[in-house]
């Protein structure tokens, strides 16, 4: 096979984590590749010479877009025309949909192969994107096995390539050894997840602690952790925790070690569901959102579960209390026997861990060389 040129766009650092991975299996096989596009440091340590810094992609929320669309459209439309002259052998939009599907749609039009990895939640709401993902996309390769059987029946070449987080979170995470480097000792530990965003912490932060202080009248010697994503959300939880008397411990990120510590998790409904199902602490996820937000949502989402780990076991394996059922009553009550003992949920977990742990980055490689092999 000649030398190789593949184009990579990642959007965000989970981006950049996959897109490095991505490389250097790819590496391995193929050693004289050449990648080009818009990564992370971890990408351009593998050797990608990113056409300006990724964090200019890196926006969140609607308001925020509106504010930078001009930018991000430009680059858009400069990212197409560079990448059209440079004609890799290979597109990989690495998530970021609504900035890369656009580009494999036109990148595609002009005779180069793409590739998108990671979908986007076609299956859950505007299942109409599935249409241009179609017509934009050689091959989609997705982290969780139910999104591959929605594209297989949507008529979308795919392949299901296992989540990198199955492959870096041990089968059974070490409690004690967490416990000792956090300095928590033995115990009930409950760990408190109420989301790594301003808003996710101003609707669940005060709920999450209300449930803590009820929890403790129903399980004797609790205490609880909670990692904060940053500053901001330390500092929001430390402006709650005023005035109350909870055998709470504040943590800088650490989400890992305060899940491999705990016994069980509250947890607001997003990926972190998945990471302490990895981990297998039994959980209750629970979620509020504006209310206007929620009923459209309601009427737009078409799946029945919000939180992955049902999703992934196809049944409600793990208690979801959303909006006006999130209490602290009802969340106290659902939890308390869970850190007693959760293995009715922690068995289905174990199970799920070992579908997911496929080698991620390795399956991906061999999926974008086998779409090349005839070039």
């Amino acid at each position: 096979m000649a030398s190789l040129c593949v184009a990579l766009v990642a959007g965000e650092a989970s981006g950049d984590i996959l897109g490095s991975g991505l490389m250097r299996a790819l590496k391995a096989r193929h050693p004289d590749v050449r990648f080009i596009g818009v990564g992370g440091p971890l990408m351009e340590a593998e050797g990608m010479q990113s056409y300006f810094p990724m964090e200019r992609l890196a926006v969140m929320g609607l308001v925020e877009v509106l504010g930078r669309l001009r930018e991000l459209l430009k680059r858009r439309k400069d990212l197409i025309q560079t990448l059209i002259a440079e004609k890799p052998d290979v597109f990989i939009g690495i998530d970021a949909p609504d900035f890369t599907l656009n580009i494999e749609l036109k990148l595609r039009q002009a005779g180069i192969k793409t590739v998108h990895y990671v979908s986007p939640s076609v299956w859950a709401w505007r299942q109409k994107r599935v249409l241009k993902i179609r017509e934009g996309c050689d091959l989609m390769l997705t982290l969780l096995p139910f999104e591959a059987k929605f594209y297989e029946e949507k008529g979308v070449p795919v392949r299901f390539v296992g989540h990198p987080l199955a492959d870096t979170i041990p089968l059974e995470a070490d409690r004690a050894g967490a416990r000792a480097s956090l300095g928590l000792g033995d115990g009930p530990l409950v760990a408190l997840m109420p989301g790594s965003r301003g808003g996710e912490v101003g609707r669940l932060g005060e709920l999450f602690l209300d449930t803590a202080k009820r929890l403790q009248a129903l399980v004797p010697g609790v205490r609880f952790v909670s990692p904060c994503a940053s500053p901001a959300r330390r500092a929001q939880l430390e402006q709650m925790l005023q005035g109350r008397e909870l055998p709470l411990t504040l943590l800088d990120g650490q989400s890992h070690q305060a899940l491999a510590a705990c016994d069980a998790v509250l947890i607001a409904s997003g990926t972190a569901t998945l990471e302490a199902l990895l981990y297998k602490r039994p959980m209750v996820v629970a979620y509020r959102l504006a209310p206007l937000t929620f009923w459209i949502l309601k009427r737009m989402v078409k799946s029945s579960y919000v939180s992955l780990p049902n999703l992934l076991a196809r049944r409600l394996l793990v208690p979801e209390l959303l909006q006006d059922a999130a209490t602290p009553e009802a969340l106290a009550t659902t939890l308390a026997p869970l850190v007693a003992d959760g293995s009715e949920q922690t068995d289905s977990f174990d199970q799920i861990h070992r579908t997911l742990r496929r080698d991620a980055s390795n399956q991906a490689a061999d999926a974008v060389l086998a779409l090349l092999k005839d070039r």
